[in-house]
């Protein structure tokens, strides 16, 4: 079972197996929990947006393709269930306190370089948090994720066209909110 295919894993749990979509949980967990820990930045909605997702993701099953990708297909599942949960609260202010889950670097050689590189990170993390939710999704899926213009657009149901425009004005709002340091701009609200 460890050496079956996703697309075999899926095939098998819509069948009833219940191993098999344990096997595809224990190997999509982790990429599925960053998709929600980026869009939420909170840790305990994060998780319970990641079990959602495979809940969800179970029941619907038989929607999957298993000519495609199992990966994207559930990080999608993932990422529209955060975007509904934020668009229900537009307007609360995320914090920044558990750095622990942002990718992992070969650290600096100093205390003061690892200080002005966890910095740099807090001040990256915090201008991607300020994003609306459908520009940080789309950058959280081109850049933590590396998933294609069209993976993307198929992931959030997006014109592809829309894709390349939110990732522009994402990023344009980034380097306003960004110093070239890695900072973040005083001058930014």
């Amino acid at each position: 079972m460890l050496d079956s295919s996703d697309a075999d894993l899926a095939r098998h749990a819509r069948q009833g197996m219940v191993e098999a979509y344990g096997e595809l949980v224990r190997r999509h967990q982790t990429s599925v929990f960053n998709v929600c820990y980026r869009l939420l930045a909170d840790l305990a909605e994060a998780e319970d947006m990641s079990q959602e997702a495979f809940v969800r993701a179970h029941r619907r099953l038989d929607t999957f393709d298993p000519e495609r990708p199992f990966g994207p297909w559930i990080r999608r599942v993932a990422a529209n269930l955060c975007l509904n949960r934020l668009q229900l609260k537009l307007t609360t202010q995320v914090g920044l306190e558990d750095e622990d889950d942002l990718p992992a670097t070969d650290p600096p050689p100093g205390p003061e370089q690892i200080h002005e590189a966890h910095e740099r990170s807090q001040a990256v993390r915090a201008a991607i948090l300020s994003l609306p939710p459908h520009y940080r999704a789309v950058v959280e899926l081109r850049h933590f994720h590396d998933l294609s213009y069209e993976e993307i657009a198929r992931a959030l149901r997006l014109p592809v066209s829309d894709v390349r425009s939110h990732l522009f004005r994402a990023r344009r709002q980034l380097a306003r909110r960004l110093t070239p340091d890695g900072t973040l701009s005083h001058g930014t609200s």
